[in-house]
């Protein structure tokens, strides 16, 4: 087992590098706009803008190679983009070329979300899957956290401070690509490519003493069931299908990409000024990851379900009570504590269960696909919503939003009461042969 937790804790190293990446850009926001010249509009969406999309093409097409070279590969591929793309933002001396280094990283970004819970699911005993996968969103939030702090750490090394900000992040991605080569590639994946020797020696690296060959033939099964040519598209997959839109489409509909982008600008508009708004806004990053932890520990006790009713109660509450304050002007600190409150549930809820439950629904050989399915709509919406919150704040107001998001999270409550399945501690074969409708 202790080999499991450590492989599992390396291949989630690839959600720290996602974490830092996708935050990192904000130390050089205004310096890079002030050297380059750039207009409002060009630096929002290619200079800044560029690495989301990036971010898009990543989980439309990882999938691919996640299925074709493996698990493995494929995380190694992302620590080597990783590395690119924090060498060359570094070095770029003009805007064009810094948002194709920026793509290049939010490639990795994109196929992290892909990879790396596959691989953590595949390799994880039912019982610790969902604390083992969870791993990779407390790398997420530990990475943001990081890369705020060597932000901080870094903004006064002189007036190329953003070249050093950009760069740091190949220290981290060398040392990850380094960890993955002492990683085995996943067994699961092995024997759907018929490397059944080579699967064989890795269950046994990971239950030495056990006889695997039970487990080998039930993976079998569960592979041999399933046609060469078949794909999440079809009728008798539709189940999984909706799950993994349907969480992944509230994941977003909640608003919390729109509050970690925007946090200052709510509070400013709450009427704190600006030190305190930036204050209010490393206090949800702090909650943000105390929470996440606290989502790990409990989701394989708990359960997926359970922990995803907490999350949408405490949204429908948090959200509800910050359109309030907006719409009868409470000032003050209440804004940013019904936001903390926002950030606690979504830790504990959503940002511990997305990744684990994408990655435990879909059968073996059809694992990376459908975790570029919910990957892909996560991160279009993502794309989307964001965007436009200036434009929403400035016409319909900040308490609209807020009260659209609250009622979007009691149809996430009743998405998770009618639909969702708990899926703690069964195999991933039982769960196949559970929702995949012959």
């Amino acid at each position: 087992m202790k080999k499991i937790v450590v492989w599992s804790l390396i291949a989630s190293l690839a959600g720290f590098l996602f974490g830092f990446d996708t935050v990192v850009i904000s130390g050089a926001d205004k310096k890079l706009q002030d050297l380059w010249h750039s207009s409002d509009a060009f630096h929002g969406t290619v200079v800044m803008g560029m690495a989301l999309w990036g971010t898009v093409f990543g989980a439309i097409f990882g999938g691919i190679p996640t299925n074709k070279i493996g698990r493995k590969n494929t995380l190694l591929w992302i620590g080597i983009l990783f590395f690119i793309s924090a060498i060359g933002s570094a070095f770029a001396n003009d805007p064009i070329i810094f948002a194709v280094f920026r793509f290049i990283g939010g490639l990795g970004v994109g196929a992290s979300t892909i990879a790396a819970p596959a691989y953590i699911s595949e390799i994880a005993p039912a019982k610790d899957r969902g604390k083992l996968v969870a791993f990779y969103q407390f790398n997420i939030v530990l990475g943001i956290l990081v890369a705020f702090l060597s932000n901080y750490l870094l903004r006064n090394t002189g007036e190329n401070s953003w070249r050093w900000m950009m760069g740091v992040q190949a220290i981290p991605s060398f040392i990850y690509t380094l960890f993955i080569f002492t990683i085995p590639e996943s067994p699961r994946w092995l024997l759907s490519k018929s490397r059944n020797e080579e699967a064989k020696d890795v269950l046994q690296r990971m239950y030495p003493g056990d006889d695997v060959e039970e487990l080998i033939s039930e993976i079998h099964l569960d592979n041999n069931s399933a046609a060469a040519n078949e794909n999440i598209f079809l009728k008798k997959y539709r189940t999984p299908l909706i799950l993994a839109f349907f969480i992944a489409f509230f994941n977003q509909l909640s608003g919390i990409n729109a509050f970690l982008y925007y946090s200052p600008r709510i509070f400013q508009e709450a009427g704190l000024g600006e030190s305190t708004a930036l204050l209010s806004s490393i206090g949800i990053g702090a909650t943000n990851l105390v929470f996440t932890l606290v989502g790990v520990f409990l989701i394989d006790k708990l359960g997926r379900k359970v922990l995803m009713y907490i999350g949408s109660i405490g949204y429908i509450i948090s959200l509800s009570l910050v359109a309030m304050a907006f719409f009868l002007h409470w000032q003050g600190m209440a804004v940013p504590i019904f936001l903390f409150l926002f950030i606690a549930s979504h830790a504990i809820g959503q940002g511990a269960v997305i990744w684990v439950f994408i990655s435990e629904i879909f059968p073996n050989h059809l694992r990376a696909s459908g975790q570029a399915f919910g990957s892909t709509t996560h991160w279009i919406l993502a794309a989307i919503i964001p965007s436009l919150i200036p434009f929403l704040f400035s016409t319909i107001g900040p308490g609209v939003v807020f009260l659209f998001f609250a009622v979007m999270m009691v149809f996430q409550l009743a998405f998770v009461a009618v639909l969702m399945p708990e899926t703690k501690g069964i195999s991933l074969e039982e769960l196949s042969k559970k929702l995949i409708k012959k």
